[in-house]
């Protein structure tokens, strides 16, 4: 049994933890600075991950070895699983111009491009995000906003930064519910105070995105319905986190504030040519104005509604054990690892959800979708087949980024960070959210920023007499300001604009929205663990 070492480093936490840091230091350096290729960026971290792993924090090769190869299979299964068939249900609808027609609609709603990205990269983003989330709302949404003329880049940076306010309840609640696993706490409970948290990001997300389409005059011009926009989204996921279930926060929000930025009367106004042509940049298609029957409308949204449905029958009890029946648990070949306490981790058990997982979900939706769309057997394997091809260098960069976390996680390595933010004592309240946004800017997934600094989060604020509940929920609410800058998300963006090899342009556009935005959170937070936001919480 390998047992993990806090302070491996010169019997020092905080030369541990710089050395501990190391991996996720390389990826980010390679893709801001040097410009790297994310997949090439993932793989060398994983391989300092591996080299610190075993010089520095004693774990041994094989142990190491294994720890990555379990990052892989979750890599594939479920993170880009899910992935590759939301994708396919993409590729589908492009394949038979629903898509096409799927656009129309939207771009009917308004022809304000600065609307039209609330529309697509805020509301439909969030409902896929719901629906889907690891990565399919930015690849969609970014192909989308190109469509209707928008730039590339810009495209993909507004789709990644809209992906913010939605992520802790995405996939169907799947943070928050991991979240409440980990730390032995009432689901009931994480969620209420995550949905007074996330909300208030929402208020503030639609003005930035008006601002990064139009500068200050789209906010100047447009800030009463991005406003408006925000405030439905955060009092409906509010609701709903609170009142309702932690499943259908994010579906709530994503339909409650489509519908109140639609009802504003400057909404549907015209832009005016000036700001047209200034924001609408790239190759616009030329089919916007056609009409379509519709029976054919319908049967564009028919894929998402699917999707919505398929879930939901997965949610009702009876279905939702049947599906578990299907999961299997095993011990993980070649590793066997005990916490600094002495108690074996969780990794050491494997656990495949087969049929309950979102992609087969997804994958089931799909299957229906191509029925309802037309496309036959052969075409919708060959569509599932090229969706992986396209995805190649999108899978081997989570792949590597996934297993270098579980290296770093199996090894000591994020505990070792994480000891060293928890020794802050008065100032945990304001660093808990940054250990969230650390977890996801390296594995991609609010989910797994959530399985691993979770339980670590409630031990700490126990200890310094905080609350276990807000602490909990600051990891998930400052994970999903990590999301922009992980290099999954970068890579997906790319893939999906054609933008390939460009992943450091656009980290340096994103990375002070993350960074500022988490500046906010953790502000947030720490007023919550005092009397002047306190009253916030349950």
């Amino acid at each position: 049994m390998f047992v993990q070492q806090l302070e491996p480093v010169a019997d020092s936490l905080g030369l541990s933890a710089l050395v501990a840091s190391l991996p996720l230091v390389t990826v980010l350096v390679l893709l801001g600075a040097v410009r790297m290729k994310a997949h090439r960026a993932g793989l060398i971290g994983l391989a300092v991950a591996v080299l610190v792993g075993w010089l520095a924090f004693g774990m041994p090769v094989g142990q190491t070895l294994s720890a990555g190869a379990q990052g892989v299979l979750f890599g594939i299964f479920p993170i880009m699983w899910i992935v590759v068939n939301a994708l396919w249900v993409y590729r589908m609808t492009v394949r038979t111009q629903h898509f096409d027609i799927l656009r129309r609609s939207f771009g009917r709603v308004s022809d304000d491009p600065r609307i039209q990205a609330l529309v697509i990269a805020f509301c439909f983003g969030a409902l896929l995000e719901a629906l889907a989330g690891f990565g399919a709302p930015v690849a969609i949404c970014s192909v989308m906003l190109v469509a209707l003329g928008f730039d590339p880049v810009k495209a993909a940076v507004v789709s990644l930064v809209a992906n913010t306010a939605p992520v802790a309840f995405g996939a169907m609640g799947t943070p928050v519910v991991t979240l409440a696993q980990v730390t032995g706490l009432p689901l009931d409970d994480v969620a209420t105070v995550v949905g007074r948290q996330t909300p208030l990001l929402a208020l503030v997300v639609p003005l930035i995105l008006v601002f990064l389409v139009d500068g200050r005059r789209g906010l100047r011009e447009t800030w009463v319905p991005a406003f408006v926009c925000g405030v439905a989204f955060a009092v409906a996921q509010f609701a709903a986190s609170n009142f309702v279930s932690a499943q259908l926060a994010d579906i709530a929000a994503a339909l409650v504030g489509a519908a109140a930025l639609i009802a504003v009367p400057g909404a549907r106004r015209p832009a005016d040519e000036p700001v047209r042509a200034a924001v609408l940049t790239g190759a616009r298609s030329e089919d916007l104005d056609q009409e379509d029957p519709r029976r054919e409308v319908l049967r564009a949204y028919a894929p998402y509604a699917l999707i919505v449905a398929v879930f939901s029958l997965a949610q009702i009890p009876p279905v939702k054990e049947l599906l578990a029946e299907a999961t299997r648990v095993f011990d993980w070949p070649f590793l066997d690892v005990a916490g600094p306490d002495g108690e074996p981790v969780g990794a050491n058990v494997f656990t495949l959800p087969l049929l309950g997982t979102g992609g087969t979900l997804v994958l089931l939706a799909g299957l229906v979708t191509a029925a309802v769309l037309g496309v036959r057997a052969g075409a919708a394997a060959r569509e599932w087949a090229a969706t992986v091809h396209e995805l190649r260098y999108a899978i081997l960069t989570v792949t590597s980024v996934l297993a270098l976390a579980y290296v770093m996680n199996l090894s000591g390595q994020a505990a070792t960070i994480g000891q060293s933010v928890a020794a802050a004592g008065a100032g945990l309240a304001f660093l808990s959210p940054v250990l969230g946004w650390f977890g996801v800017a390296v594995s991609g997934s609010d989910t797994s920023a959530n399985a691993l600094f979770g339980a670590l989060q409630v031990s700490a604020a126990r200890e310094s007499g905080l609350s276990p509940e807000l602490l909990a929920a600051a990891n998930s609410s400052g994970g999903v300001l990590g999301k922009m800058i992980s290099p999954q998300n970068l890579t997906i963006a790319c893939a999906a604009v054609g933008l390939a090899g460009r992943e450091g342009d656009l980290l340096r556009k994103v990375l002070p929205w993350s960074l500022g935005l988490l500046l906010v959170m953790c502000l947030i937070v720490m007023a919550q663990s005092t009397a002047v936001l306190g009253w916030m919480l349950p």
